[in-house]
């Protein structure tokens, strides 16, 4: 198997979103713009509820889908599909908005805490007038396996150990996994040639890209590993234990037109969006 070599190490730039939220982003900079097909990665919360109480109010989204992971705390939602509802400590909620959508993100800590992280993937040219649409799992429906060495996997997307993720049937084929290894631990997981490659190290450090020969990066948390070729991602946990977010999906390979929270392949595209949402016609 060809081990998958650390290419770059982006160090999270804080930025302020929504309505005044102080978040982590690693994605969507100019350090680092894209890794196709994933356009935006940030890791919120804080604790100071200053930081994110003001929340994301009512907003527009079109082309793309929207994947939030809650770790602590709760977010309310609610859209203009009159979809309504609270992620909490271990849900996912996976929004394809397609077409187009209007929703509002509110965040609020439980027990004092409120943390998580939202990632956005792109949508083919075929798809990005979809229909919108959500799946929303709870912690209890995501499978957790976990190995005779203590190494554990929550598996939100793809495929481990033969145990199919949580969420299904999402055009780029990503996987999205919360790997937990203890130290003195190894993990590796197959990541099929030519999907783009990522790791977002929440807690701890670990080593990635060793092979037989040894070597290997060092990643401490909080920072986002790119990763070159290959077929595998390996991880070795040295003398503390390390928690990391393991993301891979199929590039798309087409033109990005961006514009805030409307990503579609064309300015064109851009400009109805924008058109649609001052006539009144942007949720189909």
């Amino acid at each position: 198997m060809n081990v998958r070599k650390v290419q770059d190490i982006i160090e999270p730039q804080f930025v302020t979103e929504g309505a005044g939220v102080r978040l982590r982003r690693s994605i969507a900079t100019r350090r680092l713009d894209y890794l196709d097909p994933f356009l935006l990665f940030d890791h919120f919360g804080s604790d100071d509820p200053d930081d994110y109480l003001a929340g994301f109010p009512m907003h527009p989204h079109r082309g793309i889908e929207t994947v939030t992971y809650m770790m602590a705390g709760l977010v309310d939602h609610k859209d203009s599909l009159g979809n309504s509802g609270t992620v909490g400590a271990g849900d996912v909620q996976w929004m394809t908005s397609g077409s187009g959508i209007l929703h509002e993100e509110m965040p609020r800590p439980k027990d004092g805490k409120m943390y998580g992280f939202q990632l956005w993937v792109n949508l083919p040219a075929k798809l990005k007038m979809t229909r919108p649409r959500y799946q929303d799992v709870p912690s209890a429906g995501i499978p957790e396996i976990v190995r005779e060495d203590g190494v554990r996997i929550r598996v939100i997307a793809g495929d481990v150990d033969g145990v199919r993720g949580a969420v299904t049937e999402i055009y780029a084929d990503p996987e999205y996994l919360d790997v937990s290894v203890p130290a003195g631990r190894s993990f590796g997981q197959p990541v099929p040639e030519g999907h783009t490659a990522f790791a977002y190290v929440f807690e701890g450090e670990g080593v990635f890209g060793a092979d037989a020969g040894g070597g290997g990066t060092t990643v401490p948390a909080t920072r986002l590993a790119v990763f070159g070729g290959g077929d595998v991602v390996n991880l070795r946990a040295q003398n503390r234990s390390v928690r990391f977010l393991l993301f891979s999906g199929r590039p798309l390979g087409e033109p990005v037109a961006r514009y805030g929270p409307f990503v579609m392949n064309t300015k064109e595209e851009i400009a109805q969006a924008l058109a649609d949402l001052r006539n009144g016609t942007f949720v189909k």
